[in-house]
């Protein structure tokens, strides 16, 4: 049964080309992928991510039940501050990445990816102590607007001062009459926002971003463009940079592990035994030097042997360069060790290079 975000229609009058998405029915583009891409990055893009989940712990002591599930730590922030976080396993691998948003110690928000939303819900619900989680996916329609000019279009339709809300911070507000959570986060390495409202608010929420946006040159966005953004920036997607087998460590992201946090949290032992022993395998970031296209699952190889793969890449729009990410043994994870990638049976030479790919000012 495929699903459908509550912007589907929206998108069908739109004239986007739709594709099955972890069992959802999502747009991949409108126009061109590179046209939305650019439009995110000298302008503004809408994208539905409805499709993503939204996990809530209320009551006393939902706060510590949240920080001994996830990597990073709630008690470092404020009530209107979020964390990016893993949901690690025993072994410090992924279960989900997530972002955990504070409204107050009694009040944990969690989004989920959309594919591992119902695996997220019963691990958390399994493993919780204290408070258990609720899963209001269902109530909830998310809007992301990003790019430069962002921030003013949602300025124009809120009375919130958003100039104090700054990155991972949020407010509770309302954007052209629609209630809605404000959150200065994305995923593209654009200034912007993601709006939570209600499922049965999302279309005129979505159509006063539309209309409102036309002097700023407002785009949809599909997948497609949301994937090459988020890349230029090696933002990492789980299933492909980031899964139950990798660590935490291992995909660059000690950043969002806090070993040191009061109670600890799920996979902290495997990952401090890790991190004294040494990263045996890092997630780095390349280009190609000779001709192609590097895609997920390409052989990555040394001296014509296998020692990894790419778990994603493309032509990048804006570096104008052809970028990816994969696991390499950690004597080629530093800036300058080259390998080939094996593509359609040629070895293609690449460079480890420092991210992320597109340097902002």
């Amino acid at each position: 049964m495929t699903r459908r975000t509550p912007l589907n229609e929206a998108h069908r009058k739109l004239g986007a080309r739709m594709v099955d998405f972890a069992g959802w029915d999502m747009p991949v583009q409108y126009s061109s992928v590179i046209g939305e891409h650019e439009a995110v990055r000298t302008a503004v893009g809408l994208f539905d991510v409805s499709h993503m989940g939204e996990i809530e712990f209320t009551g006393p002591g939902a706060l510590e039940t949240v920080n001994r599930l996830i990597s990073n730590d709630l008690a470092r922030i404020q009530d209107g501050q979020a964390v990016y976080a893993g949901l690690l396993n025993d072994l410090g691998g992924f279960v989900d990445d997530v972002v955990a948003y504070r409204f107050s110690p009694e009040r944990i928000l969690i989004c989920v990816n959309s594919s591992n939303r119902e695996k997220d819900f019963a691990w958390m619900s399994a493993r919780a102590e204290g408070v258990k989680p609720v899963d209001k996916s269902d109530d909830y329609a998310q809007i992301a607007v990003q790019g430069p000019k962002a921030v003013g279009l949602v300025q124009r339709l809120t009375k919130s001062d958003l100039s104090q809300v700054g990155t991972y911070r949020f407010t509770e507000g309302e954007v052209a009459g629609v209630k809605a959570i404000i959150s200065r986060t994305g995923y593209t390495g654009e200034d912007g926002f993601e709006l939570y409202c209600a499922a049965g608010d999302a279309v005129k929420l979505w159509d006063a971003l539309l209309e409102a946006g036309q002097p700023d040159g407002v785009k949809p966005c599909g997948l497609g463009a949301r994937d090459s953004l988020r890349t230029e920036m090696k933002y990492a997607l789980y299933g492909n940079d980031i899964d139950d087998a990798h660590t935490a460590l291992e995909a660059g992201l000690g950043w969002i592990v806090k070993l040191d946090k009061a109670g600890g949290f799920i996979g902290k032992d495997a990952l401090a035994a890790q991190k004294a022993a040494g990263v045996p395998r890092k997630l780095v970031g390349f280009e190609l030097t000779g001709a192609g296209i590097p895609r997920h699952g390409y052989p990555i190889l040394k001296d014509g042997a296998r020692v990894g793969e790419v778990t994603s890449g493309t032509q990048g729009p804006t570096v104008k360069k052809p970028i990816g990410m994969g696991y390499v043994p950690a004597n080629l994870a530093t800036e300058g060790s080259t390998f080939d990638v094996e593509i359609r049976g040629r070895a293609v030479p690449a460079v480890v290079v420092k991210t992320p790919f597109l340097k902002k000012s």
